[in-house]
Order: structure tokens, then C-alpha cells, then sequence
């Protein structure tokens, strides 16, 4: 069986996150500090953030100073769809996210939602991100604790009358259900396939972009899983 199912994975891989011929690489946006900061207990925290295709997302976070972990996965639907080929349906209630552990003494919640809105996710798509459209790939905060809840929602209210964007916000704020990783070939997929044509096309542009926005909180090695 390791046979068929390594072919599978590498058909999916073909399949999934594929750069649109037409469209234009998503622009970063110098999205503003929090206002309301997050007052975080010590020791690590763990935040979900669903915003297109988890590659780009698990990338930024990847090289975000205080971050440990950053793992692909699939949140908002029930363990038994918990698949990527179920969940490119869009019909699972699941969307790509990455579970980002963090240690709140070196970067806050508040700071991951402002690189989060700069250069991984545009707010104003639903159920789409940049070539991604589907339920899927839905724009959203997930928060693991109350703290955390309070601050998400605060930034939102923020960025609504930041006058950044044009268009209305949309990207949701859900409740924490269950947390699945995704299949081993999505981990740590853009040190693993740096040359893939989504990454090279979608996903080292908003690294850069975190590099140039936000010199202090970047760093140059890939966090792995």
C-alpha cells in the first residue's frame, strides 16, 4: 500500500494550491498595532489562523521570532472529514488553518494578528484567498482562550475603521472545536519544496514581505515541525 498512497500524495500535490495564470500576487498591507494589547500569562500559548492555503500561513509563521511550532492543519468540521481531498470539497465545514505555539514573552497575540493581517490574509475576501476560492479557504481567527477572544475581536473593530481597506471586513472570528493536523506532506512545506511554483509565486513574497514590514520580529530560519 505505500506505493498507491505515496502516488496519491503526489497527484494531491499537483492538484493543490495552484497559481492562478491570471491573477496578481497579493500586496502586503502595514496593518496598524493593537490598541488593545493581549495581557498574556506566562508560558507557551497556541493560537489557530485560517487564511487561504495553510503553506503560505504555516511559512510566515514559520520564521516569526517566539514562535515554536507552526503546523498545518484543519479546523471547523468533524475528525471524519479531516482529509485534504474531503476538505477541498468545501463541503466539510473544515478550513486550511495552522495551529501557530507561540511564547508570548518574545511576541503577543496582538502581534501575531498584525503580521497576520499585513502579509498573509486580506480580510475583505470570503471564502477565498488570493487563487483559492472555497469555504476551505476562508479568512479566520480562532482563539484558544478568553484573552485571546477579547483581543481578536477589539482588532477587528480596529482594522474596520483602520481606512485600509475599502471593502467591508470579513474574515470571522470562530470558536475553537478541534484542531487536526494535516497529512505529512504538508508540514513544513515550503522549507521542504522551496521551488514548488504556488510557493515561489504566492507564499516567498509575504516571507519577504514580513522581513521588510517587520525586521525585529523576523527570522531567518525556517521553525520545523
Amino acid at each position: 500500500m505505500a506505493a498507491p498512497r505515496a502516488a496519491f500524495a503526489a497527484l494531491l500535490l499537483l492538484a493543490a494550491c495552484q497559481p492562478a495564470a491570471h491573477a496578481a500576487t497579493e500586496a502586503a498591507v502595514h496593518a496598524p498595532a493593537a490598541t488593545i494589547t493581549a495581557q498574556e500569562s506566562p508560558g507557551l500559548k497556541q493560537a489557530v489562523f485560517a487564511g487561504g492555503c495553510f503553506w503560505g500561513v504555516e511559512a510566515v509563521f514559520s520564521h516569526v521570532k517566539g514562535v515554536t511550532s507552526a503546523v498545518s492543519g484543519y479546523h471547523g468540521g468533524p475528525a471524519t472529514s479531516a482529509h485534504y481531498d474531503d476538505v477541498s470539497s468545501g463541503r466539510t465545514g473544515h478550513a486550511e488553518s495552522v495551529a501557530v505555539t507561540y511564547d508570548p514573552a518574545q511576541v503577543r497575540y496582538d502581534d501575531l494578528l498584525r503580521i497576520f493581517f499585513s502579509v498573509v490574509a486580506d480580510p475583505t475576501q470570503r471564502d477565498s484567498q488570493g487563487p483559492d476560492v472555497g469555504s476551505q479557504y476562508r479568512s479566520a481567527l480562532i482563539p484558544t482562550n478568553p484573552e485571546q477572544a477579547r483581543v481578536a475581536a477589539a482588532y477587528l473593530a480596529q482594522l474596520s475603521t483602520s481606512g485600509l481597506w475599502h471593502a467591508k471586513i470579513a474574515t470571522r472570528i470562530e470558536p475553537y472545536r478541534q484542531f487536526y493536523p494535516a497529512e505529512a506532506y504538508h508540514q513544513d512545506f515550503m522549507a521542504r519544496h522551496p521551488t514548488h511554483p504556488y510557493i515561489a509565486y504566492w507564499d516567498a513574497p509575504k516571507v519577504a514581505a514580513l522581513k521588510a514590514l517587520f525586521p525585529t520580529r523576523y527570522k531567518p530560519d525556517f521553525t520545523r515541525n
